[in-house]
């Protein structure tokens, strides 16, 4: 019934998943969300940021930012850590912003991943464009209204993920 929702992995965050593992898997391109995926909410991009996507470049991979955020919010993070795509107002779940992120880095669906930490919004869309969904704990709890009534629905969904 939840299905569509599942991430293919959960991971607590985004600095520990062995992006070096998805390269020799194939894997050369990676979508992000940003907002808790990377830093808090509205958070300017960090040390660990850049340093993390100066490895990612280093190991070979090509990434793009895909935010329903505003441009200055998505475009400030991307300059910020080097980065060369972005994609803000990305309605996601919709499928059209996890395709034009694939073709501007020039992947496909086959090689290549999502990293975001919403259910509702970044998985089941990655899941709807059939991209490789992982799922990452939210960096910071205080959230905005919306997002924690989502969190609730969303803890429903994981257990039954997790019985899976």
């Amino acid at each position: 019934m939840f299905e569509k929702f599942y991430p293919n992995e959960y991971m607590d965050s985004t600095y520990s998943i062995d992006f070096k593992a998805y390269y020799d898997r194939g894997y050369r391109g990676i979508l992000f969300d940003v907002d808790n995926t990377l830093v808090p909410h509205n958070a300017p991009a960090d040390d660990r940021a850049v340093r993390f996507f100066r490895e990612l470049k280093d190991i070979g991979f090509d990434f793009c930012f895909m935010s329903n955020n505003k441009e200055p919010r998505v475009k400030k993070f991307c300059e910020a850590v080097e980065g060369t795509y972005y994609i803000y107002k990305a309605n996601k779940p919709m499928v059209g912003s996890y395709e034009k992120g694939m073709k501007l880095m020039g992947t496909d669906r086959s090689n290549t991943l999502f990293v975001g930490d919403q259910l509702f919004t970044d998985v089941y869309g990655a899941n709807r464009a059939n991209v490789y969904s992982i799922l990452v704990k939210p960096m910071n709890p205080k959230e905005e209204i919306q997002i924690v009534l989502k969190r609730y629905l969303e803890r429903i969904v994981l257990h039954f993920y997790k019985k899976s």
